[in-house]
């Protein structure tokens, strides 16, 4: 169930959020733009984005389908992408595992964005839960709205990319995960990701390189008794 909070405690949070809902629902307007001046109806994106509400999922299948790859390829390329969400859930999924109905919207609500305002909040978990449903409610509306204009205005949209609005994600996720950072450990499993997703890039289809930066975990896993102890 959604927190109980006064707005006025999580004014910050309101504010960061509608914030960066603009750069999404202006990727939002360029993947609805770029679906249905491909040739597809209406209604496909607008119930991609209502039902998967998985940006990087939805212009990897979207990006599979054009291509020619077929229904099922483009299915398994944004299902491939969208398995990130199993780790950012086993570490944000008790901020709504307490009853089916909030497991249903909690994990279909999850996203970059929410994880991360999420893990941002610390241990103070009321504000934690405040970050979750906050961001990610608001950017359900944004990534939707921004969809439904893309649709309506068909080719017309430049793509927002030329603005530099693509790089406003990663740059707010990166200022949120810093203060994680200060933890040599996490530290050391970032860079390593970070190296493990750099490198494998030009190689790879889009959205694995991301997934493999998961193992980069294995070089802050603990190491013998002492330090396992510790």
């Amino acid at each position: 169930m959604p927190p109980r909070f006064l707005p006025e405690r999580d004014r910050d949070l309101w504010r960061d959020a509608t914030a960066m809902s603009l750069g999404i629902c202006i990727v939002g307007v360029s993947f609805g733009a770029l679906a249905t001046a491909a040739g597809l109806p209406w209604w496909i994106p607008v119930g991609m984005s209502l039902l998967t509400y998985a940006a990087t999922s939805q212009f990897a299948m979207l990006a599979v389908v054009l291509a020619g790859g077929g229904l099922l390829a483009g299915l398994a390329a944004g299902v491939l992408v969208h398995l990130r969400h199993i780790p950012y859930g086993l570490a944000v999924g008790d901020l709504y595992w307490n009853k089916w109905w909030t497991r249903l919207l909690g994990t279909f609500m999850l996203i970059d964005q929410s994880t991360a305002f999420a893990l941002a909040a610390g241990e103070d978990k009321r504000r934690a839960k405040a970050a979750y449903w906050i961001t990610t409610a608001v950017m359900f509306v944004a990534w939707n709205a921004g969809t439904v204009i893309g649709v309506l205005a068909g080719g017309f949209i430049p793509d927002p990319d030329v603005f530099g609005l693509d790089a406003a994600f990663p740059a707010l996720l990166l200022a949120l995960v810093m203060p994680a950072l200060k933890d040599r450990a996490t530290l050391i499993a970032v860079l390593v990701g970070a190296g493990i997703a750099a490198g494998t890039a030009p190689f790879l289809p889009t959205g694995v390189p991301v997934l493999l930066a998961i193992l980069g975990v294995l070089a802050a896993w603990p190491r013998g008794g002492k330090e396992a102890a510790a």
